[in-house]
């Protein structure tokens, strides 16, 4: 559980919001591609911002969401 504090807390370092592509799709594990397709069919995991051409998701509800899969570890 130790690994998954230090990457919560790297997230929290990161501010409010993080890049969709790398940071979001990396960690959950998915490919750039279907990263971008969850996130215009609004169905990523995570709560995505889109900021012009850019998205960005929500650092509290990524933790959130690696929270819940490793069983509220954080």
């Amino acid at each position: 559980m130790d690994k998954i504090n230090e990457l919560i807390k790297e997230l929290a370092d990161e501010g409010p919001t993080v890049p969709l592509w790398p940071t979001a799709g990396n960690l959950l594990g998915i490919s750039k591609s279907h990263t971008y397709a969850l996130a215009r069919a609004d169905k990523f995991p995570a709560k995505v911002i889109k900021i012009g051409a850019s998205y960005r998701v929500v650092t509290a509800s990524l933790v959130n969401l690696i929270s819940a899969d490793t069983g509220g570890a954080a």
